[in-house]
């Protein structure tokens, strides 16, 4: 993101709490408005309690520490803190601030990037604004709040199903029943392009993904079916497809030269002048007898194939059959993780921040391979192809979307 979202900094967050601070305390804290406070003097006027008397700029680094949970709290301990903690401006600088590191994004949660290119509010504009019941200029302004709950992961933890207890048993009896496998096509530049290979390390890893069958065909020599366990339990199959057979591959890969792309042919170009794509024919087939769909994305900076990229996904998505209903996984990889810098202090915070620093994060990738544009339900999962870290959530949604029951780890 660039432009006017970068631009936002800790002062003018500060600057907007302090004049609404300001508004409310306009003696220092001796007197206050009404019903915004429940610390009250012997005369009997309200007066601040000891969190609202400290200076802002202090109230504002306390809440850079707090969670998005702790903050609805605080939000909770009184009317002047529920309207504190609704500055538009907070929670603009936490959504810029936080949504780059962000493991994971899916089609319900991705945050409107549009409302980080609006113009600031107007510094002149009033703060009474903030308070419920009152809705002058909010059409002209974003809801900053609603769309960092909506994203942060921490929030959608919340959101999944817990386990009912007597799911032991039905899994039991299930586990009995044989049911088809959730079939997966499997394709992208990730795939070939990074130096360690994701599909080698997944067959190689009984420890993450059990292999449960070997593949016993391949199509065209282009891609093969191999069979995994999830969980111990449930089985799912991926059928790899690569843009070419694996000479070819490791061929360009020695000369760092590109190969010729055989999943697809040129059809021309649209109005916009972007390529138009068509699957391979045997590409197409597999695309009408599989659930789903993984797209293995190059997340390392500087790479990144663009326009041609959407384009080929959605070539993909539209030759199977009810195109709206089959989910597609993204896998936003990157070959190692980068070395994390050690610190006594928030070191999950630091580690993020250094992890994003070397990936494409993901909710910019959903950005650039055009994904809130698309009918399907999606999801994008930051993993890395050494550890595989990542991938196991991706499954676990993939898996939901084809309507596998999977509750609570």
């Amino acid at each position: 993101m660039s432009g006017p979202a970068q631009q936002l900094s800790e002062s003018a967050v500060i600057r907007s709490l302090r004049r609404f601070r300001d508004r409310y305390f306009p003696n220092g804290g001796k007197v206050v408005k009404d019903d915004l406070t429940l610390v009250e003097d012997t005369g009997g006027q309200r007066q601040p309690g000891f969190l609202d008397t400290l200076p802002v700029d202090i109230q504002f680094l306390i809440m850079t520490f707090l969670s998005p949970a702790d903050i609805c709290c605080l939000g909770a301990t009184s009317r002047y803190w529920r309207a504190m903690v609704r500055d538009p401006l907070l929670w603009r600088y936490f959504l810029l601030r936080d949504m780059p590191h962000w493991p994971s994004i899916d089609h319900t949660s991705m945050p409107q990037l549009e409302c980080l290119d609006a113009p600031l509010i107007n510094e002149d504009e009033s703060l009474d604004d903030r308070e419920e019941g009152d809705d002058r200029g909010k059409e002209l302004r974003f809801d900053y709040m609603s769309e960092y709950l909506k994203g942060c992961p921490s929030c959608r933890q919340h959101w999944l199903p817990s386990r009912p207890a007597y799911e032991v048993v039905t899994s039991f009896l299930q586990s009995l029943v044989l049911s088809s496998e959730p079939r997966y096509a499997m394709f992208g530049p990730g795939m070939e392009q990074l130096d360690v290979s994701l599909v080698t390390r997944l067959m190689h890893s009984p420890d993450v993904l059990p292999v449960s069958g070997t593949p016993n065909r391949q199509i065209n020599g282009i891609g093969s079916g191999i069979s995994y366990t999830f969980n111990n339990q449930h089985k799912f199959n991926i059928l790899t497809l690569y843009s070419t057979n694996r000479a070819e591959r490791e061929r360009a890969r020695a000369q760092q030269q590109s190969t010729s792309n055989k999943l697809f042919t040129i059809e021309g170009t649209d109005d916009s002048g972007c390529l138009i794509y068509t699957p391979a024919p045997q590409v197409q087939q597999v695309c009408q007898v599989v659930d789903g769909f993984i797209y293995v994305a190059n997340a390392e900076p500087g790479r990144g194939e663009g326009e041609s990229e959407v384009a080929q996904i959605r070539a993909v998505l539209n030759s199977a059959e009810g195109v709206a209903s089959r989910p597609l996984l993204v896998l936003s990889c990157v070959s190692r993780e980068e070395a994390e810098t050690v610190s006594t202090t928030n070191l999950q915070t630091i580690s993020s921040r250094n992890r994003a620093g070397s990936r494409t994060p993901c909710v910019y990738m959903a950005k650039r391979l055009g994904l809130p544009q698309l009918a399907n339900p999606w999801m994008v999962q930051d993993t890395v192809a050494e550890s595989l870290s990542g991938l196991l959530d991706g499954i676990s949604w993939l898996l939901r979307c084809s309507g596998v029951k999977l509750y609570g780890k």
